[in-house]
């Protein structure tokens, strides 16, 4: 240990370049850890001087670590993980449930699980959740959670991966709304009607909308948000139509506090997938939850026939 202390003046430093490969930004890393992001490159620069090789390719693109930049997070992020692992386990030893971490959309978390809080503490009456929410499109790491909901490439290796739900997108709006102003026909001009969108989705789904998204002929109106909880919200209540993830709106469609706005569903090809890290064991508890996670989403499938034509199921 003493030989690592004097290969690496600073730990702190190992911190900082973890997060800044990790987030592929300096500026990301320093609001992190609450610095400036001249600082952030004094670390990396002070890091680079100590081991006397580049750790970075600085692009117009963003950060690139190079050869020996990509080694050295494999190397530190594997040691951060055994490291987190440790603590985990040290302080759920002390605590009198164990705690399991979650990684959902803001969206799925609050249009799927919370309505399913009393379900759950009924199942795991000694479980305490932690959630990590996302509130815009579905990315990024999840090598810290206990569970997560990601779209994996096929040949993905970092993680174990449970089929969830069919990437479905179904135009969705409230009852009140659809009384009031129609079917919304994806190949008119959308006069009268108001699209709710995520905004950074807008160009991803834009064929999911068909011409009337078009806004350089489209007489809708748009209304964007950053996060897709509350484009949900925002239809639930009435104020437009949105495209409604089958995984987020089916029980608000069971409900019917949400309905098909027109006759237009989109199936991907895709799979929401419920996924945990590689790098650990996956607990007993953890694969109990995600086995009732994947039920419940099951049952609401199938209880969707007789509301969705029944080839997108």
């Amino acid at each position: 240990m003493a030989g690592f202390a004097k290969l690496v003046p600073s730990a702190r430093g190992l911190l900082v370049f973890e997060a800044a490969v990790r987030s592929g930004s300096f500026t990301a890393a320093a609001r992190e850890f609450n610095v400036t992001q001249p600082s952030v490159s004094r670390s990396i620069a002070q890091l680079e001087a100590d081991f006397g090789v580049a750790l970075f390719t600085r692009r117009p693109t963003g950060l690139v670590p190079t050869q020996e930049g990509r080694a050295l997070y494999s190397a530190v992020r594997e040691g951060f993980d055994g490291i987190e692992e440790a603590i985990r386990r040290i302080k759920q030893i002390s605590a009198a449930k164990p705690v399991v971490t979650l990684s959902l959309s803001s969206s799925l978390a609050t249009h799927w699980f919370v309505p399913r809080l009393g379900t759950f503490s009924t199942r795991f009456p000694d479980v305490d959740l932690r959630f990590e929410l996302i509130a815009g499109v579905l990315r990024g790491p999840a090598e810290n959670v206990d569970l997560a909901t990601r779209i994996l490439a096929d040949d993905d290796t970092l993680y174990h991966h449970w089929a969830f739900s069919p990437e479905i997108i179904v135009p969705v709006c409230s009852p009140s709304y659809l009384s009031a102003h129609g079917r919304l026909m994806h190949a008119a001009t959308g006069e009268g009607h108001v699209l709710l969108h995520l905004s950074d989705a807008k160009e991803q789904w834009l064929d999911a909308w068909g011409s009337v998204g078009d806004r350089r002929t489209s007489k809708a109106k748009w209304l964007e948000f950053s996060d897709y909880a509350v484009v949900l919200q925002a239809a639930m209540n009435g104020e437009g139509v949105a495209l409604g993830w089958l995984s987020n709106v089916s029980r608000a469609l069971l409900q019917g506090t949400l309905v098909p706005a027109s006759d237009r569903h989109i199936s991907t090809g895709r799979i929401h997938q419920l996924i945990a890290p590689r790098s650990r064991p996956v607990r007993p508890v953890v694969s109990d939850i995600r086995a009732w996670m994947i039920g419940e989403m099951q049952a609401e499938l199938e209880a969707l026939h007789p509301i969705l034509r029944p080839n997108i199921l």
